[in-house]
């Protein structure tokens, strides 16, 4: 009689818990190490971490689908020329290039209370998927409540504070940066909205509201645009934003 073979991968008692998480847990083990399938599993999200943070903005794509919202369009760029100088220079992202800054000056925007800025920040890859869905329920929203939006702007190797400069230029009351969050092993494509008040060259992070996560496998677009358009609400009714402003919204949802 042929003896039972010992399974080749000892199961983890955790195990039950993976459908709660997208995190790596209860993987299991051969002898001392991870299963081979979950050693390539995990290069394989490594990789793709490292490809987001490289990626591209899709910028003829997403400027032809920004003209729905039949706002004024106008690409711009940092200070950065390059990816390398982007990722090891941070300052330079966090400032408009000389064109871009001259760009805004000469078209003398009118005041308005919202500007939307679309910039890569670490992963463009989440702006080039993401960034279109939030955006039609958000300017719908604004619109809909009688909310006065400003040229939407689509940046190159740029940071949040890069928002700073754009609002204080097209003289917006806040301003809201979508951009690529730093890519994790299991959400390469991930994307943040910052929104700030009396946006100005020289604020730092307090001075911002973060929503995190944006994406379907997190926070769905309809969730990430209800909670763009409180705050919106909120910053505007109390005139301020970062952690002086809570986000209390709760199960309030907003609809059109």
């Amino acid at each position: 009689m042929t003896p039972a073979k010992t399974p080749a991968i000892t199961a983890d008692p955790w195990q039950s818990l993976q459908t709660f998480t997208d995190a790596r847990i209860a993987l299991g083990r051969t002898g001392v190490s991870v299963p081979l399938q979950e050693a390539l599993k995990f290069k394989l999200a490594h990789a793709h971490a490292r490809d987001a943070v490289y990626s591209s903005l899709d910028c003829d794509a997403l400027m032809q689908a920004l003209e729905i919202f039949q706002l004024p369009l106008y690409r711009l760029h940092s200070i950065a020329s390059t990816r390398e100088e982007y990722l090891k220079r941070p300052d330079h992202g966090r400032r408009l290039n000389t064109s871009s800054v001259t760009l805004l000056k000469e078209i003398s925007p009118s005041p308005t209370e919202v500007a939307f800025v679309l910039a890569d920040g670490l992963s463009a890859t989440a702006i080039n998927k993401h960034a279109i869905p939030v955006l039609n329920f958000c300017i719908s929203m604004l619109k809909h409540s009688g909310i006065s939006l400003a040229p939407i702007t689509l940046v190159e190797q740029a940071r949040v504070a890069t928002g700073d400069e754009i609002g204080e230029l097209l003289h917006a009351r806040l301003v809201v940066v979508l951009i690529g969050e730093r890519p994790g092993l299991t959400s390469p494509d991930s994307m943040g909205a910052y929104i700030t008040y009396a946006p100005a060259v020289g604020l730092t992070d307090e001075a911002r509201n973060c929503i995190s996560n944006i994406r379907p496998e997190g926070l769905p677009y309809k969730e990430a645009a209800d909670k763009i358009f409180y705050l919106i609400q909120e910053i505007l009714k109390r005139q301020l934003s970062g952690v002086n402003l809570k986000d209390n919204s709760g199960e309030i949802t907003a609809s059109v």
